[in-house]
């Protein structure tokens, strides 16, 4: 067994049965170790309903003799509702002397494994069970139903983990969490949330309803609105992001920034207390401190063939509809009106417009609206 070193013990693990532990596995080579006369400790469990599993075989004195699996199992066997977990830890040289006696002399016509538990039997030396810590841990997953079964119990455990850790998850039961999440003390995570791969949430922040956040970092004191998604994102301490606002990849929000509702932002990076709370698009832009960004604004930066990036400086007031056609930079201080598009830059403190002189008509709706009508007496 070159594959395994010069290891003097060999645990072989199911690829089908995810829920077992770490502890499980350690059981089992702690009763190796205790057990010198024994070359094999596997996982069993007692089952309400064994259907499918292989069930053990003891003797009078509780002796393991067996595991038969259930197609070959007798009627009276399948009766017995202690199951194979089917992990296991042999002593090498045991392991070794047995794996070439095994044959298929089975329903399926398959080399078992359980088989090795017979023959430790036959040189007197009887393998010993070690019992799962829940039998949740031995099930295995054949369907697609299995699959379902076996993610709900991965989400209630993180989510008692993180309860355990000081986090306050509402209604735990529809929440999602990933094993590598991490939750600080003190968050609050409401119901169907689902947090996904290398995320963080900082102590004492608030996810809202609905959200979902993959590989972000949220700062301490963070509040996320409802139904807000976020991927590959970071968002600084005490921000304030949504409800329904979306951060894309290379978002950097800094301290006390607030994104409001259908705001989008990708590779973004918005300074000490920034503001955009109103249906605005942020790509590829450097926002200074204190900046507002007004509602509809759009930063320019794709040409069709490339990105450009747009540069904010700080205190800026940006006023609503406005487009920034990039690359282009507004200087610290500066004033956009509402409805410019910009297309060059702008200096430190200036005010930058481009409308179109409104043109008034006194009297010219009634006109209008004589004019509609007569038409439709026509028709």
């Amino acid at each position: 067994m070159p594959k395994v070193g010069d290891a003097s013990r060999v645990v072989v693990l199911p690829g089908d049965a995810p829920l077992v532990t770490p502890a499980s596995v350690r059981r089992l080579l702690e009763a190796l170790d205790a057990l010198p006369e024994t070359p094999a400790v596997f996982l069993s469990a007692v089952v309400p309903d064994p259907s499918g599993y292989g069930r053990v075989l003891r003797d009078a004195h509780e002796i393991v003799v067996a595991v038969v699996e259930e197609r070959d199992a007798s009627e009276r066997e399948k009766e017995i509702r202690e199951v194979n977990g089917g992990v296991y830890a042999f002593d090498r040289p045991f392991l070794e002397a047995a794996l070439p006696r095994l044959e298929p002399a089975n329903a399926a016509a398959e080399l078992y494994l359980t088989d090795l538990l017979a023959m430790a039997v036959e040189s007197g030396r009887p393998a010993r069970s070690v019992s799962a810590a829940a039998s949740e841990e031995i099930l295995g997953v054949n369907s697609r139903a299995d699959l379902a079964r076996v993610e709900g119990v991965l989400r209630a455990r993180a989510a008692v983990a993180a309860m355990e850790g000081g986090a306050a998850l509402l209604r735990p039961e529809t929440v999602t969490l990933d094993e590598t999440v991490t939750l600080a003390p003190d968050t609050v995570v409401e119901p169907f949330v689902t947090l996904l791969g290398a995320t963080h949430v900082g102590e004492g922040t608030r996810i809202g309803q609905g959200c979902v956040v993959r590989d972000t970092v949220l700062g301490a004191h963070v509040t996320v609105k409802p139904y807000c998604v976020m991927e590959g994102a970071r968002v600084g301490d005490g921000a304030v992001v949504g409800p329904f606002a979306r951060l894309r990849e290379g978002t950097d929000l800094g301290p006390a920034v607030h994104v409001g509702n259908f705001v989008e932002t990708k590779k973004a990076v918005l300074g000490r207390g920034a503001k955009a709370n109103h249906l605005t698009y942020l790509g590829d832009v450097d926002v200074g401190e204190r900046t507002n960004v007004g509602a509809g604004v759009i930063t320019c930066n794709y040409d069709g063939f490339a990105k450009h990036r747009t540069t904010i400086g700080k205190d800026v007031f940006v006023g609503s509809d406005v487009q920034l056609v990039a690359p282009v930079s507004v200087g610290d201080g500066a004033v956009i009106g509402a409805g410019t598009t910009v297309t060059e830059d702008v200096p430190v403190d200036a005010l930058a417009t481009s409308r179109t002189p409104q043109n008034t008509s006194e009297g010219g709706g009634a006109r209008y609206r004589e004019r509609k009508g007569a038409k439709k007496k026509k028709i």
